[in-house]
C-alpha cells in the first residue's frame, strides 16, 4: 500500500472531528442556551402544526432535534415523533421522554430514513452547518426522500439580512457562574460565533459556523433539489416574511 492509500485510509477510520459534533455534546452548550424562550417554541409548534393542518397521530421527524424540546411537546399535541440527531449525549437525555409515540434516534441529516414521515421539521437554524455546500443539498434531497406523498417540511432558519444588520460583536453572558465571551462576525458567506470561558481553572473555546444561506440561496437549493416551496413566514406567529425586519426565515415545502 502506497503512502498516499495508507494516508486515505487512516483519514477514512478517524475522520476530522467537526465543530457541531463537539460543541453540541458538551454540557456547556446546554448552559450557554439555558434560556431558551420553551413558551415561543410551543406556540410555534401550535402554530405550524395547525397551518399543515396534520391529520391525527401524524408521523412526525423532528430533525436536529437537540434534546427534544420541539419533539416532546409535538407528541403531547398527539402526533407519533422521532427526534434524531448527531448530538450522542443529547440523543441520551432525550430519550428518557421516550414513550410508544415518542422515540429518538442518533441520525446524519444528510442520510434519508428508511420510514417516510408525514412532517418533517427543521428547527432553530439547525441547518447549513457543514464545510461542504453540496451537504446542503445533499441534507435538502434526505428530507424530500423522507416524506410521505403528501407530506409537508418546515425548515425554520435565521433571516441572515435581519441578523447580519443587528450582529453583536462582542459580550460576555454568564450563565451558572460560567463568563462566556462572544465574538460575532461573518466571513466567506459564513456567520461565525467564538465562545471561550474558563471553568474550573481550564480554558474552552468553541467555534459555531453556519452559512449564511439567503432565501434566494434556499429557493436555488430547492429547485435543484426538485423540492416546491410553498410558503414563507417571518416569525413563529407566522406572519409575512420581510427581508430586512423578519426575526426568523420559515421555509414550508414539500
Amino acid at each position: 500500500m502506497s503512502e498516499a492509500e495508507k494516508l486515505s485510509t487512516e483519514n477514512k477510520i478517524k475522520p476530522p472531528e467537526k465543530w457541531y459534533s463537539s460543541w453540541f455534546d458538551t454540557p456547556y452548550y446546554h448552559i450557554l442556551y439555558k434560556e431558551r424562550n420553551y413558551r415561543e417554541a410551543q406556540i410555534f409548534m401550535d402554530n405550524l402544526t395547525h397551518y399543515l393542518n396534520l391529520p391525527e397521530k401524524a408521523k412526525v421527524l423532528d430533525l436536529a432535534c437537540g434534546k427534544g424540546r420541539h419533539s416532546i411537546y409535538l407528541n403531547q399535541l398527539g402526533f407519533d415523533v422521532l427526534g434524531a440527531d448527531l448530538s450522542e449525549n443529547s440523543i441520551e437525555e432525550a430519550s428518557k421522554n421516550s414513550n410508544e409515540t415518542l422515540h429518538f434516534k442518533v441520525h446524519d441529516m444528510r442520510e434519508p430514513f428508511e420510514e417516510k414521515y408525514d412532517a418533517i421539521f427543521n428547527l432553530f437554524t439547525s441547518f447549513g452547518y457543514f464545510e461542504n455546500d453540496e451537504d446542503n443539498l445533499t441534507t435538502l434531497k434526505a428530507i424530500k426522500e423522507s416524506l410521505t406523498e403528501y407530506g409537508f417540511a418546515a425548515i425554520d432558519f435565521m433571516n441572515v439580512h435581519q441578523v447580519l444588520n443587528t450582529l453583536i460583536p462582542e459580550e460576555i453572558k454568564t450563565v451558572d457562574g460560567i463568563d462566556f465571551h462572544i465574538k460575532r462576525y461573518e466571513k466567506n458567506g459564513h456567520i461565525y460565533k467564538e465562545i471561550d470561558f474558563v471553568d474550573e481553572g481550564q480554558s474552552f473555546h468553541f467555534i459555531e459556523k453556519v452559512k449564511a444561506l439567503t432565501l434566494k440561496d434556499f429557493e436555488e437549493l430547492m429547485e435543484e433539489a426538485g423540492i416546491y416551496l410553498l410558503d414563507i413566514f417571518g416569525d413563529y406567529k407566522l406572519k409575512k416574511f420581510h427581508k430586512t425586519e423578519s426575526e426568523r426565515l420559515i421555509m414550508i415545502f414539500k
